[in-house]
């Protein structure tokens, strides 16, 4: 059986995420990963991948089945991905929750129009933690969802502050509340606003000559990243950036809090959770799970946009049906 050849377009963290991801799958190889750089300035780790500039993208529609894409969700994505979706299969990590409507109405046109299928929003929230709260809610509908994340790096969020004006260089921290956890688990049922439940820790490496408070206050009032969060802003030298912050941590916490029986007298709790050393290369697995999928519905020619409420499980398998059932079942 021939392998699913898979663009990398973006090789920052993700990207190379991705790449790691492509060698432990063997049913997929890498042909090309397409920069806004200059090509001869990145080195991938896979032998004979060619690095392209992403202008030149359109010549290999022909040579390669699905591409992902790896840039950020606040100002790559939403150009990048309904221009991608238009000539190649693709998935995404699209992860700007409130614009995720908008986001899948632009990729469902390109992609349907092109005959192509785009799965959108792939990781681990929204992607994972999204199907959990959606299994668990079909099971329990009376009851609570909660989400958690952290503590660890939010590659979205450190993004948003990277594009501030002023800003060299960042990280940011996503910090659960531990009492608000605890609360959760204990079934009580508590109503969390979202600044009870999460601290936003970012560290930042200011220009030279930058107006920090500014920075801070940019970074405090952006909407749908920080506005609605208790947001520390710590302003920090390159080199304790690189010293401190080099490793890209995460984790996170879904529950469903619900109740069963005639009289909803009894309590049930659904808790998914994951440790990350690496998210960006976690994600980039992810990823590859789901360009695996998304080339298996292109050619049962289910076109346009789609989410992962969408994807059929097994799809995201390297083993056959008769082995997932055999085996996992």
């Amino acid at each position: 059986m021939s392998k699913i050849r898979i663009g990398i377009v973006g090789y920052g963290n993700i990207g190379r995420g991705v790449e790691a991801a492509i060698k432990q799958n063997a049913d997929t190889e890498l042909v090309a990963v397409f920069t806004r750089r200059a090509p001869e300035s990145i080195t991938v780790k896979t032998p004979n991948v060619k690095v392209v500039e992403i202008k030149d993208a359109s010549k290999y529609v022909n040579d390669i089945d699905v591409m992902i894409l790896c840039g950020g969700s606040a100002t790559d994505l939403p150009v990048q991905g309904p221009e991608f979706a238009a000539m190649f299969n693709i998935v995404d990590s699209f992860d700007t929750h409130a614009k995720i409507p908008e986001y899948f109405e632009k990729i469902n046109n390109a992609a349907s129009a092109a005959k192509k299928t785009g799965i959108i929003s792939v990781g681990w929230d929204p992607g994972l933690f999204s199907m959990i709260r959606m299994i668990s809610g079909a099971i329990l509908p009376v009851g609570n969802d909660y989400t958690f994340w952290g503590k660890g790096v939010s590659q979205g969020h450190s993004d948003a502050i990277r594009r501030v004006a002023g800003v060299k260089s960042a990280i940011q921290y996503t910090v659960p509340i531990d009492e608000a956890i605890s609360s959760v688990r204990r079934g009580s049922n508590p109503e969390l606003t979202t600044r009870q439940k999460h601290i936003r820790e970012c560290f930042v490496v200011a220009e030279d000559g930058a107006d920090k408070a500014k920075i801070e206050a940019d970074i405090k009032n952006m909407p749908n990243y920080f506005a609605d969060y208790n947001t520390i802003v710590h302003f920090i030298t390159e080199e304790e950036l690189k010293r401190d912050h080099s490793k890209m941590p995460h984790g996170g916490f879904v529950f469903r809090s619900g109740k069963s029986g005639f009289e909803n007298e009894n309590n049930h709790i659904v808790e998914f959770a994951i440790k990350l050393d690496s998210n960006p290369e976690f994600t980039g697995n992810v990823l590859v799970a789901y360009a695996r999928a998304a080339v298996r519905m292109n050619k049962e020619a289910s076109f346009g946009a789609k989410t992962v409420f969408d994807v059929p499980l097994s799809y995201l398998s390297a083993k056959s049906h008769a082995e997932l059932i055999k085996e996992l079942l």
